[in-house]
């Protein structure tokens, strides 16, 4: 299937590794040109060793901590014409609101929270000029499911899902698609983190986490690459009438019988 994608330019935060690795690897099968945004060089060193890996172009980089003020606009200055921005950098830490100083919550949300609204802010004003683009935002599942244990990036998650819904219900105005993705647990070093979390406090004992994955939608940790291939489809023209939506991928786990 053809989705149209060939030769168009597309930023990934957080993009060289997990969910976002996936997602710029996927584009590039698809034509596009995708930019891998990360803080740390050693990661996108890994992730260009992917792409040769795979037969892929390399794709351009760009080293930035989004979690410092200014940031955002250094990199809309070096990639101002980008066609899709794929907003997914972000590592809130779990647990409840007692094991988290204020410190820690507000340098989470520096980068999962308002690097998401800060690029969206620039990349949207530039994409409304020209009268297209997209915008797709990875959230999470906390947000629309919140939990007492991960409480921190429940918060954030739901702020950014009625931020995403709010502006893109607005942006198509100006021919500009905004949309949002929630996953649920999916395979990843941070998930782990998050998990061995979940286990010391419901388990007593974090190196028994993969027993939590057990009662998921089945009996497993959604993959990288089954929300990558959803971002890209929805990115592409083939959804052409999808904005101000954000799709709950969990499995149906919501609506499970407890």
């Amino acid at each position: 299937m053809d989705l149209h994608l060939d030769q168009k330019q597309v930023i990934v935060t957080g993009g060289s590794k997990g969910i976002g690795l996936a997602i710029a690897l996927n584009f590039a099968r698809e034509g596009a040109k995708p930019v891998l945004v990360s803080r740390q060089r050693s990661n996108l060193d890994n992730a260009l060793a992917e792409f040769a890996n795979q037969g892929l172009l390399a794709p351009a980089i760009a080293e930035i901590d989004l979690s410092v003020p200014g940031s955002d606009r250094a990199l809309f200055d070096l990639f101002p014409a980008a066609d899709i921005l794929v907003n997914n950098a972000g590592a809130i830490p779990g647990g409840s609101i007692h094991d988290i100083a204020e410190d820690a919550w507000r340098a989470s949300w520096e980068l999962k929270l308002f690097s998401y609204i800060n690029l969206t802010r620039l990349y949207l004003g530039a994409m409304e000029a020209r009268g297209h683009g997209v915008i797709c935002n990875i959230i999470g599942m906390a947000g629309a499911a919140p939990r007492y244990e991960y409480i921190c990036g429940s918060a954030a998650n739901g702020a950014l899902i009625s931020f995403t819904e709010g502006i893109g219900g607005g942006s198509v105005r100006k021919g500009v698609r905004v949309f949002g993705i929630n996953p649920s647990p999916t395979r990843s070093d941070r998930i782990a983190g998050v998990m061995k979390q979940q286990a010391a406090s419901k388990l007593g004992d974090p190196e028994r986490w993969l027993e939590l994955t057990h009662k998921l939608p089945f009996g497993r940790l959604a993959e990288p690459d089954e929300m990558a291939r959803l971002a890209v489809y929805c990115a592409s023209p083939l959804c052409g009438y999808l904005s101000g939506t954000v799709l709950n991928v969990d499995g149906g786990q919501q609506f499970a019988p407890n």
